[in-house]
Parts: structure tokens; C-alpha cells; sequence
């Protein structure tokens, strides 16, 4: 071990070296703080780690070290080790940026791995041996070499813009009420920040799912079966409805109802208003007993309560609260310049404007459809690009890698 050549069996030393090193870093300095590396930190680290590897190379035939990064065996042990701890994280659950750790992997860093010394430096190490690689096949430069360049260019650019633009990006929340135009937000650590543009919530809308009937046993609430619950939909023509031993027929619909109380019961009529929730007349027969029981069953409202139906000492029939389908935001968005943007913001189709991207995040749940709050999540990166010019730049890569090795399919059959 550590004859000339080296192999892999000096790179699995060197990463336990390194994970040595990192936790005893861990153990007396504590975790990264990645914050610390916030632009222009970050672009200074980057041009000195820069000129680091161009000097290591140059210094490649005098420092055997250098040299030998730049081969396969440095870059599949630092690959196994970097793998191996990547493994670690998906076993160990990770703690949120800003959040304590799990206290029982906390001397290691591994509840919070991103930030951990053993793991960032066998990156590094990682990374490193990358860079080299792609300097030593750049020099001199050979178009046979252009689908190999160009899958590790863009590995090596997505991988550093991912982790130093870590620090650079933000992730805030915002809560609106309709009417008003806010440009406040809070960050992870519930700290107030003023941003450069303010969002007007101009009206929010929901589309449920239809309402369901369900059982439900009287003393511990839970809905039968038990393992697997039975429902009924209240699809459009719905009428009649099947729950164990209870046939349901439906005699009166209301989509927008109110509850009225009489002086013996609760009945329900049409309300085309804030708070109108869903409701049905409703007979049951029990085939078993021939027992039947009817009344009004209703889902409720922050308005108006929920209404049941006791069929016998231990079972109800209940309307659960409806499950939102899409729920979705009209608003208007002023920017610093000057401009006016309006647009809808629904789940998965986030409205982008002066590098924010802007996701439907929440809502009063209380009040549902009718909830006049909206809540956004804002995310700003502005690495981004990076990465996806890297990503763009291996894609690129792997279409060069096929069209060469058709052509050499063609040159041999030729």
C-alpha cells in the first residue's frame, strides 16, 4: 500500500482519512453554517477553489498527489465513499434547515447531513478529483473528447452551483387576505422580511370532490370497517347507496344549504351564500333488522355545524368535510419598477416574476371554499440557471456519446 501506482485501496484510505477528519470537526467546531457563504462569499470561494485546481494541475508532474486524482481509481473511491454517506441520509431522517437535529446523531452531523463535516468533505474530495479530470482531458483539446468534456463540465458546473448557491437561496411564506396587497414574508426561522414585490389576493377559489356518507362507530369515532372503510359518493343522480347492512335512498339534494332549527329538529334549506354548506334528506333501511331511520346529514361549514344521523346504539351515519380537488388564486403582483402582473396561482403551476417563483401553498382550512386567506411559498434561486446549464450541458453530452457510437457502428460495418 501507497506504492506508486496508487489504486483504489489508497483512495478507500484517504476517504476514511478524510471521514475521521470530518468528525472530529463535527465533534469540536460543529456543523456548517452554509449561511456564512452567502454572495459574495460564495463567488470568492469558488474563483480561489478555481485557481486551486488549475495550480494543482500545473503542479500534477511534481505532486504525485495531484496527478493522481485525475485517475479513475481517485474518482471511483471518492464516488463510493460519497455514495456510501448519501445512503446514510436516506436511512436517517433529516432534520430542516434552521431546525434542531435528532439528538441521538447530532456528535455526527447525520440527522442534518448537508451540513456535516464527514459529508462535505468527501464531497469535496469528490468534486476535486472531477475537476482535475476535466482539466487533464481538456489539455490538449481533442474532439473525440467533446461528449466526455461535456458530461463532466456539466457535472462538475451543476454539482458546485447546487452547493454554493445553497446559501443564496430563499424559501419564504406568505399569507394574504383578500383585498389587501402584502410584501412581507417570513423565513424557516419565522423572521420578517420586506421583499421587493407585494402580492394582492383578488379571489380564491375551490373545487371539491363530492361528498361522501360514511359509518362511523359511536364511542371511538372511527369509520367502518374498520381496515377498510365503505362510503357512498354523492355523484351527480345519486340516489340510492349501499353501507353494510344499511341501504341509503336519497330523496332531497341541497349543494348550497343552511340549517334552520324548528322546535324539534334541524332541517335544511337552499342559502346561496358565504358559509352554504352540502346537505341531503336521507331514509335508512336496515335489511338485517328491518329497522329504518331518516333525517337530514350535512358536512357542515365554519358556519354552520355538521349533522348526523344515529341509526342505532353503535353506529352513525356521517358526511365528512369535502376534500379539495384544485384550489387555485387570482391575484394581482406589483413589482419595485413598477409593473403590474396579474395571473392565477394554482398547486404545481407557480406564477414567476423578477426571479421569484410563487406556489400555492395553503389556505383556511377553517373555512374552505369560502377562505379569504391564501398562503404562498416564494422561492428564489438565483444558482438555478447553473444547474440547469449543467444538466443541459450533460444531456448535450450523452446525445454526442450516441452519435459517435452510431457512427463507429457504421465505420465497422463499412
Amino acid at each position: 500500500m501507497w506504492s506508486k501506482p496508487w489504486s483504489y485501496k489508497e483512495g478507500l484510505a484517504i476517504g476514511a482519512g478524510l471521514l475521521i477528519i470530518g468528525i472530529l470537526l463535527q465533534m469540536t467546531v460543529g456543523a456548517i453554517n452554509w449561511d456564512l457563504f452567502a454572495c459574495p462569499v460564495n463567488v470568492i470561494v469558488l474563483l480561489v477553489y478555481i485557481v486551486a485546481l488549475i495550480a494543482m494541475h500545473l503542479l500534477r508532474k511534481r505532486v504525485y498527489l495531484f496527478s493522481w486524482l485525475s485517475h479513475y481509481s481517485a474518482a471511483v473511491s471518492a464516488l463510493l465513499w460519497v455514495v456510501g454517506m448519501t445512503v446514510v441520509m436516506g436511512l436517517i431522517r433529516q432534520a430542516p434547515s434552521g431546525h434542531a437535529p435528532n439528538a441521538s446523531t447530532d456528535l455526527l452531523g447525520f440527522s442534518q447531513m448537508i451540513a456535516s463535516w464527514p459529508f462535505v468533505l468527501l464531497y469535496f474530495w469528490m468534486v476535486t478529483a472531477l475537476g482535475l479530470t476535466i482539466l487533464r482531458a481538456s489539455f490538449p483539446f481533442k474532439w473525440r473528447r467533446l461528449s466526455f468534456l461535456l458530461n463532466h463540465i456539466g457535472l462538475f458546473v451543476a454539482l458546485i452551483a447546487a452547493t454554493l448557491g445553497n446559501a443564496d437561496m430563499q424559501r419564504l411564506k406568505m399569507t394574504t387576505r383578500m383585498g389587501n396587497a402584502e410584501w412581507r414574508a417570513t423565513d424557516d426561522k419565522d423572521q420578517l422580511i420586506e421583499l421587493p414585490l407585494a402580492i394582492e389576493l383578488k379571489d380564491f377559489t375551490i373545487d371539491e370532490y363530492p361528498p361522501k356518507l360514511m359509518l362511523i362507530d359511536n364511542e371511538t369515532g372511527r369509520t367502518l370497517p374498520e381496515k377498510s372503510p365503505e362510503h357512498v359518493l354523492l355523484e351527480e343522480g345519486v340516489i340510492k347507496g349501499t353501507l353494510q347492512d344499511w341501504q341509503l335512498t336519497i330523496e332531497q339534494s341541497i349543494p348550497m344549504a343552511a340549517s334552520v332549527a324548528t322546535e324539534d329538529t334541524v332541517k335544511f334549506i337552499e342559502f346561496h351564500s358565504m358559509g352554504a354548506t352540502y346537505a341531503v334528506y336521507l331514509k335508512a333501511f336496515n335489511q338485517e333488522n328491518q329497522t329504518t331511520k331518516e333525517g337530514w346529514v350535512s358536512c357542515g361549514s365554519f358556519l354552520f355545524p355538521y349533522k348526523a344521523i344515529r341509526l342505532d346504539s353503535l353506529t352513525s351515519l356521517v358526511m365528512p368535510e369535502r376534500e379539495p380537488q384544485r384550489f387555485a388564486s387570482e391575484v394581482k403582483i406589483y413589482t419595485q419598477e413598477g409593473t403590474i402582473t396579474e395571473g392565477t396561482i394554482e398547486v404545481n403551476r407557480p406564477m414567476e416574476i423578477e426571479g421569484w417563483k410563487i406556489y400555492q401553498l395553503s389556505y383556511d382550512e377553517t373555512k374552505g371554499r369560502w377562505s379569504d386567506v391564501s398562503v404562498f411559498e416564494l422561492v428564489r434561486d438565483p444558482w438555478l440557471p447553473f444547474v440547469y446549464a449543467g444538466i443541459i450541458m450533460m444531456m448535450a453530452g450523452a446525445v454526442c456519446l450516441f452519435v459517435s457510437a452510431q457512427k463507429r457502428k457504421e465505420e465497422d460495418k463499412a
